[in-house]
């Protein structure tokens, strides 16, 4: 056994040991990669090992289970977690003589044997290995490892093909998109100063000014990121913004806008002439807003504050723009989220659907009559997008509804949606409105039950780069 293969699976096993225990993959595996001195191409197994593991899970669970008496949910967390970890390096094709050996090498010496013999019998079975087949809700969440609600959810809503695409897309390993800033470099210069660096540059599929880069090594220790020339956004994000169209001088309120990528993205479309309100109900989140803000010369633009979106301390009417990124159920990034799948629940959909709604009505009050209000939501279900358009238009008149991104993106009521699949970014719902009138916004529903808040996870970020913004 080498010890760098050891020292791999280790940190692998350690990341999905705490992933199982309520961590979130997108923070713990960069911390974890940080904190060890492993080389580019261990960095790169521990990171496809972990988050494939945890993608794979509903599969993976589906192999183990005939090979062993013990009922899954039973055994003890680091076997689980462990032959979780060797399965799924039988099933991307790693030799079983080492699949099975580094990772019995990593376990308790109590359990190597029932580890052993666990995965010793999944390598009889295959590959191939027997999965389910046909296009029903309970063979599609095996065969491609979601939720069956999720499966359900997505079928019901865009049939079947696409809620196939959607599932696959979700199970690749995504690049990292970054978002060129103009004002300290230009788009030619930010391109070839990443191919120096050593990374794969390509055009933008969605966003034309993007850069879709893939590189093994830490993003955040190169130079172009860390003075500020470019930062990782997923093109989804930087699409937002567009939609937002936000202008020199406009004073725009960012709601819910940790970690500060967006509120960034307009503060660099504005020039950096105007004021930009970054508001979050977390202070430590608000924190990283200041941070994303100050790496790239925008302390004097980009104000952040702490505050429930809900009530959020500004006057009425005083906004040319403003952006509600409402926290939502997530299932358009299950891609660079992937134990998000296994996080959230049905009965979470509904509580966020409450919760935006308040946080609607609270922007519609912010954006002066002829501002812009742009609602994102990165997710796909029913409740959090087209419903709220619908509510919207029914309880918010004054919310006239404007021309939402073109195609590839899809009409969906008044706004416009993109599933995972369309353009191999992250799913997202969008609404543009403009406010029309200069009536006083009153809460439609004030004698309303409180929500139970949800609380949203750490803010994501293209290929985990949450430190940075989305």
């Amino acid at each position: 056994m080498s010890p760098a293969g050891e020292t791999s699976r280790r940190v692998a096993l350690e990341a999905l040991l705490r992933i199982d225990d309520g961590g979130y993959a997108h923070i713990l595996v960069p911390q974890l990669l940080r904190q060890r001195h492993l080389s580019s191409r261990d960095r790169a197994l521990v990171t496809d090992l972990v988050y494939g593991s945890v993608r794979m899970r509903a599969l993976l669970d589906h192999l183990i289970a005939p090979v062993t008496t013990r009922p899954i949910e039973k055994l003890d967390p680091p076997v689980r977690a462990a032959l979780r970890l060797g399965a799924y390096q039988l099933l991307i094709g790693i030799p079983a003589h080492a699949a099975v050996g580094e990772t019995v090498g990593v376990v308790d010496a109590r359990a190597r044997g029932f580890v052993n013999g666990v995965l010793r019998g999944i390598a009889r079975g295959g590959p191939p290995w027997k999965l389910p087949e046909g296009d029903d809700v309970h063979s599609l969440s095996i065969r491609l490892s979601h939720p069956t609600w999720v499966v359900q959810a997505l079928v019901d809503e865009f049939g079947i093909d696409d809620a196939k695409a959607t599932l696959t897309v979700d199970n690749e390993a995504p690049p990292v998109t970054l978002r060129v800033n103009t004002l300290r470099t230009t788009h030619d210069d930010a391109v070839a100063e990443l191919r120096a660096a050593g990374l794969e540059v390509e055009p933008g599929t969605l966003v034309p000014d993007a850069l879709i880069v893939r590189h093994s090594g830490d993003l955040a220790a190169l130079p172009a990121i860390a003075d500020g020339r470019v930062t990782p956004q997923d093109q989804t994000s930087q699409a937002v913004i567009a939609a937002l169209d936000p202008q020199p001088g406009d004073r725009l309120l960012d709601l819910a806008s940790a970690p500060g990528g967006k509120a960034t993205a307009a503060a660099e479309r504005m020039r950096g002439e105007g004021l930009v309100v970054a508001s979050d109900l977390h202070p430590g989140r608000v924190r990283t807003v200041a941070r994303a803000a100050a790496r790239l010369g925008f302390e004097h633009v980009v104000q952040p504050v702490v505050a429930d979106a809900r009530r959020p301390g500004v006057r009425d009417d005083a906004f040319d723009r403003v952006l509600l990124d409402a926290p939502c159920s997530g299932l358009g990034v299950l891609r660079r989220r992937p134990d998000a799948r296994w996080r959230v629940q049905p009965e979470d959909v509904r509580d966020l659907a409450a919760l935006q709604r308040e946080l609607l009505v609270a922007a519609a009050r912010a954006v002066k009559p002829g501002g812009r209000l742009v609602y994102a939501v990165c997710t796909l279900t029913h409740d959090e997008t087209i419903a709220i358009d619908e509510w919207a238009a029914e309880h918010l008149p004054h919310l006239v509804a404007q021309a939402s991104p073109s195609a590839p993106w899809r009409p969906h009521g008044r706004g416009a949606i993109l599933l995972p699949s369309d353009a191999r970014t992250d799913g997202m719902f969008v609404a543009v409105y403009e406010r029309r009138d200069r009536e006083r916004v009153l809460d439609p529903e004030p004698d309303r039950a409180p929500v139970v808040r949800v609380a949203p996870p750490p803010a994501h970020e293209s290929g985990g780069w949450s430190r940075w913004g989305n």
